[in-house]
């Protein structure tokens, strides 16, 4: 049996909810790098947005991260320098 979305929710820290705003957040990380180190998909984050952040601020997140080609893996450039996961590594929040 699958957990729902406010079971899931629930059993993270205050710390992880946190960090998986804050990689939403950042342009240079990847829902595919979210998916990685939190185990919530592209899906699992939006809601966590739109649950976890006022209606102005998800609305601006969503016209932000919508069609940006960074937080999609298959959609950058090959000439991109940077890898989102080594970036999501330091940006860690504590627990």
């Amino acid at each position: 049996m699958q957990a729902t979305f406010s079971q899931r929710l629930s059993s993270l820290s205050e710390g992880d909810i946190s960090a998986i705003i804050q990689m939403a957040w950042e342009d240079r990380t990847a829902f595919e790098t979210i998916q990685e180190r939190m185990g919530w998909s592209e899906a699992d984050v939006i809601r966590l947005m739109r649950h976890q952040l006022h209606p102005n601020s998800y609305r601006l997140w969503r016209k932000r991260v919508k069609g940006r080609t960074t937080k999609h893996r298959a959609l950058r450039n090959p000439e991109m320098k940077f890898e989102d996961r080594c970036v999501a590594d330091h940006r860690r929040a504590n627990r």
